[in-house]
């Protein structure tokens, strides 16, 4: 029996969930984890990620010094001699080539530190490269891309009201495996429970029967990738039947009329074919969500990663408007975080995409970055403006990019590569320097991202649970150190220079004269907080060590709205055109075996493969096949088969099993974990097979770029 010293609380880092952690600390160790029952916001929920937090901060492959490559291998250094190298490999590129020599990517893990929310963009900025990547486009941009133009923001998202709704309609969302995303709710599988038990229903579609599905009221199958045709059957028949009503919103909307002459050509009849979701049953979900008290329409991961997925999250915001409920109690509401600032009025400068192109393909740029899906392209193909330099913050796209293989292979060709990361895999194993940051238990905690996407406003911070590792470096501090460098500061100088100038930057912004804080993220944090909608501070929220509760989302419209018009604009011109090639694809072939991803409850993405309490078990990295389509193409259960794209090729293993639907196979991602110069190895005892080795780096969403991750064409036999 371990002797408990003290208890420590904080969030979960490891989803978007942000829930509460207790922690049991004995001496220098973490010994138990357990849900924060006193937790404002997760009530005591845990799952199985947040239970081994302890186990991946002490991850025995966890780097905890830099490497440098030496001769092909990666030796430690020391900090000092690590960001030498890095200045003696980025400084003659840049001064050579120029920025845009330099391409840098961004992984999801920044979403969930202090130091990517506040220190990520000075870094891209010093850089000064157009060549600016994330897995935002291998994930969410649709969502972005769809709110800019209703709402003249991209990150004015809203989430459903899953605390107040009646009815609830997901589309390509799983949270009971997820725990959610872009709309943070803690105990997300209990909050759909609450919504049964008060007599309201949720109805989940999906090409999968998932977890969250054989929990919903009613599960409907739809073919992958045609979302958009469900979606505007509904439209089509709220104008139909005079279903339409837009409350409170009406005078606060444009686009109304030209929004129902483009649904004309989706009658039900027309789309059934596509979907195969049956017309009348169409018609049933526009009724429903027209007649219920309150209604939401949430959309995640299935419908953004498809060929119109920017459509799809228009058109689930559209079904919201039309049917009153977007700002509204019980609806979809626009959360309001304490790190933000209140907005004075409506109206802006609104949002446009393409200021730039990327220079082989010439893709448009969106929100700041260009799609990965052209990276390779970009270090591949000679010329100026080639990249020659690579920089990753805390991502693995060798893994999560479409066509990986072909990725891989870039990377090898590189002049220079730097990684901002606690593990040597997949993807900085091509690295020439590695810099790693303090494990979570060592750094402060506040979400920039979540907090602003909860389902109930909340805050909380969470302060370092251990001293910070003597030999370590906060990635603040690193980040800092890159900036400090590609501006030409040279690698020696104090990152508390830089430090020093954000923090008086930041204050005179807000018209503050002084910050609190240890460190310089909480400094920072202090400043947005007390200048923020609740006028709070850190020392506020340092008192509060469970969090504080900052009520039911409130109604924000006009306020959110940033469009030039400073209404909402159902009918964008860009929206409209994409509407037309959704509706010239109603008369395309349908395609035979597509290929969609999956989620797991014990996995975020490649993040967690290396924990042992993760993996443990049968191979969660299996080909679900339906029985149907098992007997014609003579496949057995737990034997392989060879699965074939334009993009690339791979042996799976077979799972014979009903929860696909006929025509459709499934493959998780996120595996991958057997190639060489790697170190992590409980991952590499459980490899499995990159999904993303056929997905097509060719086929993207135009509109935002983002990668097709579902819907993919294959064609599958026995290996």
């Amino acid at each position: 029996m371990v002797d408990v010293d003290r208890t420590a609380y904080r969030t979960c880092p490891l989803c978007e969930a942000a829930c509460g952690l207790e922690l049991s600390i004995a001496g220098d160790t973490l010994a138990a984890v357990r849900g924060d029952r006193d937790h404002v916001f997760s009530h005591g929920f845990i799952c199985p990620k947040g239970a081994t937090f302890g186990q991946l901060s002490g991850d025995p492959d966890r780097l905890r010094r830099p490497l440098v490559r030496r001769d092909g291998q990666h030796v430690e250094v020391s900090w000092d001699e690590a960001f030498a190298a890095v200045e003696a490999g980025l400084r003659p590129i840049i001064e050579g080539y120029g920025g845009q020599a330099v391409a840098a990517y961004l992984g999801n893990p920044n979403v969930h530190t202090m130091a990517g929310g506040l220190y990520v963009t000075p870094l891209l900025k010093a850089l000064g490269t157009r060549n600016v990547f994330s897995a935002s486009t291998v994930d969410q941009m649709p969502k972005h891309v769809s709110c800019g133009y209703l709402y003249g923001s991209p990150l004015a998202i809203p989430v459903p009201d899953l605390d107040r709704t009646d009815f609830l309609l997901m589309l390509g969302a799983n949270p009971w495996e997820s725990n959610g995303s872009l709309a943070t709710a803690a105990d997300f599988p209990g909050r759909l429970k609450a919504i049964q038990a008060r007599g309201g229903r949720f109805v989940v579609v999906d090409p999968r029967r998932t977890r969250t599905a054989e929990h919903a009221d009613e599960h409907l199958f739809i073919r992958p990738g045609t979302d958009a045709f469900l979606l505007f059957g509904i439209v089509h028949t709220l104008f139909a039947e005079g279903l339409t009503d837009l409350g409170r919103l009406t005078p606060y909307a444009q686009g109304v009329d030209d929004l129902e002459t483009l649904a004309k050509d989706f009658s039900p009849e027309a789309v059934t074919g596509i979907c195969d979701v049956p017309a009348e049953r169409i018609r049933g979900l526009a009724r429903e969500l027209a007649a219920a008290p309150t209604a939401a329409v949430y959309g995640r991961i299935g419908t953004c990663t498809v060929e119109f997925g920017t459509l799809t999250s228009w058109l689930v915001d559209v079904v919201n408007v039309l049917t009153g409920n977007l700002d509204r109690p019980g609806g979809v509401m626009f959360p309001l975080a304490a790190h933000v600032r209140r907005s004075a009025g409506a109206g802006g400068k609104g949002f446009t995409t393409g200021r730039w192109r990327s220079r082989v393909r010439g893709l448009p740029e969106v929100k700041g970055e260009l799609p990965v899906a052209t990276l390779a392209d970009e270090i591949e193909t000679p010329g100026e403006g080639q990249v020659r330099a690579f920089l990753t913050v805390a991502g693995n796209p060798v893994l999560s990019a479409p066509n990986s293989g072909r990725l891989d292979r870039a990377l090898a060709g590189l002049d220079f590569m730097v990684s901002v990361d606690p593990y040597l895999n997949e993807t900085t194993r091509h690295a020439d320097v590695i810099l790693p940051p303090l494990d979570a238990t060592q750094k402060g905690h506040y979400d920039f991202s979540f907090l602003a996407l909860a389902v109930r406003n909340f805050a909380a911070y969470s302060p370092p649970v251990f001293p910070a590792d003597p030999g370590g470096l906060d990635e603040c501090d690193i980040l800092a150190r890159l900036i400090l460098i590609v501006s030409g500061q040279g690698a020696g100088t104090d990152p508390a220079v830089l430090h020093d100038r954000m923090l008086a930057q930041a204050l005179q912004r807000a018209g503050l004269e002084e910050a609190a804080g240890d460190g310089p993220a909480e400094r920072l944090l202090d400043v947005a907080l007390r200048s923020g909608a609740y006028g709070l501070s850190l020392d506020d929220l340092l008192a509060a060590p469970h969090g504080v509760d900052l009520g039911p989302l409130q109604p924000r419209i006009p306020e959110v709205l940033r469009t030039p018009s400073g209404m909402i604009e159902l009918c964008a011109p860009p929206l409209a055109e994409e509407a037309a090639r959704l509706r010239a694809a109603l008369d395309r072939p349908r395609p035979g075996l597509v290929l969609i991803g999956r989620r797991h409850l014990r996995s975020n993405n490649s993040w967690m493969h290396n924990v042992p309490a993760l993996v443990k078990g049968r191979s969660r990295c299996t080909l679900q096949v339906h029985p149907l389509d098992a007997d014609r193409l003579t496949l057995a259960d737990g034997l392989a088969a060879q699965v074939s794209s334009r993009a690339g090729s791979l042996a799976a293993t077979v799972e014979v099993t009903d929860r696909v639907m006929p025509g459709v196979v499934s493959l998780p991602h996120g595996w991958g974990h057997d190639l060489p110069g790697t170190r992590m190895t409980v991952a590499a005892e459980h490899a499995g097979v990159n999904s993303n080795i056929l997905t097509d780096d060719l086929v993207i969403d135009p509109l935002s770029g983002n990668a097709v991750l579902n819907g993919i064409p294959v064609e599958i036999e026995p290996a």
